[in-house]
């Protein structure tokens, strides 16, 4: 029972997430020879103003890059 842990920025959307869900799924079958319906997904979306690179948020960065 593959057990995929997933953690990123917040700010996917359901869409995005199912997508991904679904080609990880595709590839953990495949890769490790598991049952695709025993292979499970988590997502956990951390505030880009509680993660951290280089010492500035994700927030502070975007902001540099000019990004919203």
């Amino acid at each position: 029972m593959p057990i995929v842990r997933v953690t990123m920025a917040a700010g996917r959307t359901t869409e995005q997430k199912q997508e991904a869900a679904r080609e990880i799924t595709e590839t953990i079958a495949r890769c490790c020879n598991a049952h695709a319906e025993h292979v499970y997904v988590y997502f956990e979306d951390v505030s880009p103003d509680e993660w951290t690179v280089g010492g500035e948020t994700i927030t502070e960065r975007k902001r540099k890059r000019g990004e919203t």
